[in-house]
C-alpha cells in the first residue's frame, strides 16, 4: 500500500468508524446508484484519481469513468466523472470531495502564478506549509497546476535557515557545517536564507547551491540578485515571504530563477465540486 492509499484509509476511517448510521439503517443494502461529479467552478482538475480511490476502497466493484484527467482545465456544469456502485457511494462521498475541492483549489491557485511566470522564465516552488500528513498530496496538486515541489520535508534537501545562522557565533563555523554537509551528503542541495544585503555578501562565497532572499522588499531583492549575479553564475536565487498576487509580477521582472510561495498551499480557495447521485435500482 503506497503513502496516498494510507491517507486515503485514514481519512475514510476517521469519517466512518464504527459505520455510516445512517445510511446502513435508511438505504437498503441492494441498492444501486449512479454518481457524477460535477463542477461548479472553472480552474484545474487535481485529485480524480484519489476520489476514485475512496470509492473503491468502501466497494471494489465500483465502476468510474473518468471523462477528465488531473491538470486537465474544467468549467461551471462540467462533468468530470461518472460512478456506478451500491450504497457505500454515500458513506464515501464527503471524503472523495473533501480531497478532490481541496487538491483542484491548491492547482488552480498554482497554475494562476504559474502562467505569470513562465513569460520571465521563473520557476513557482511550494514550501513545507501543508496540512499534517497530506504534504504529497498537496504538492502533487502543486505540480498539477504548473509549479515545483521544493524539499519534501527537513531529511531531502538543506535549508539553512534565520534560525539555524542564529545559533552561530561567526561565519567561519558555518562554512565549516556546509563543508560536514557535503561530504556526508554530496548529493543533496544546500540553501540558505539570506535577509538583508550584508549577509548575501557574507554567504556568497559559500559552497550552496542557492541563496534564498528572504521577505526583501523589491529595491533590496534587485540589489541582492546583481550582486550575486556579478559574482556567481553557478547560484540559483530564490525570492520568498510576503509575496502575493499583488506584487508577483514586480518580483517576476527581477528575473530570480524561482519564487517560493506558501500561500499556494496554505491560502486557498477549494473549487467547488459535487457528487450528484440518483438511485437506479
Amino acid at each position: 500500500m503506497n503513502e496516498t492509499e494510507k491517507i486515503i484509509e485514514k481519512a475514510l476511517k476517521e469519517d466512518i468508524k464504527t459505520g455510516d448510521i445512517t445510511t446502513e439503517i435508511f438505504v437498503d443494502k441492494n441498492a444501486k446508484f449512479k454518481g457524477i461529479l460535477i463542477s461548479k467552478d472553472n480552474g484545474i482538475l487535481c485529485g480524480i484519481d484519489f476520489a476514485e480511490m475512496c470509492f473503491k476502497k468502501l466497494n471494489s466493484k465500483a465502476r468510474i469513468k473518468k471523462l477528465k484527467k488531473d491538470g486537465e482545465f474544467i468549467t461551471k456544469k462540467e462533468i468530470i466523472a461518472e460512478i456506478l456502485s451500491d450504497r457505500t457511494i454515500l458513506s464515501a462521498e464527503r471524503t472523495a470531495l473533501n480531497i478532490i475541492q481541496r487538491l483542484s483549489g491548491i492547482a488552480t491557485k498554482t497554475y494562476e502564478f504559474a502562467r505569470l511566470s513562465r513569460n520571465y522564465g521563473v520557476e513557482v516552488f511550494d514550501t513545507r506549509k501543508t496540512g499534517p500528513n497530506f504534504r504529497i498530496m498537496e504538492k502533487y496538486a502543486v505540480s498539477c497546476g504548473g509549479g515545483t515541489n521544493h524539499r519534501f520535508g527537513l531529511y531531502d534537501a538543506f535549508m539553512i535557515k534565520d534560525n539555524h545562522i542564529s545559533s552561530f557565533k561567526n561565519i567561519k563555523e558555518i562554512e565549516k557545517k556546509i563543508s560536514i554537509a557535503r561530504r556526508l551528503h554530496p548529493q543533496k542541495e544546500i540553501e540558505i536564507e539570506a535577509e538583508s544585503l550584508k549577509q548575501v555578501r557574507d554567504f556568497i562565497d559559500m559552497d550552496i547551491d542557492v541563496i534564498m532572499l528572504d521577505n526583501m522588499d523589491l529595491k533590496t531583492a534587485k540589489k541582492a540578485i546583481n550582486l550575486i549575479r556579478a559574482k556567481r553564475k553557478d547560484i540559483e536565487i530564490e525570492l520568498s515571504g510576503g509575496i502575493d498576487e499583488k506584487n508577483f509580477i514586480n518580483y517576476l521582472k527581477l528575473r530570480p530563477d524561482r519564487i517560493s510561495i506558501g500561500a499556494l498551499t496554505h491560502s486557498y480557495k477549494s473549487l467547488d465540486i459535487s457528487l450528484e447521485i440518483e438511485r437506479i435500482k
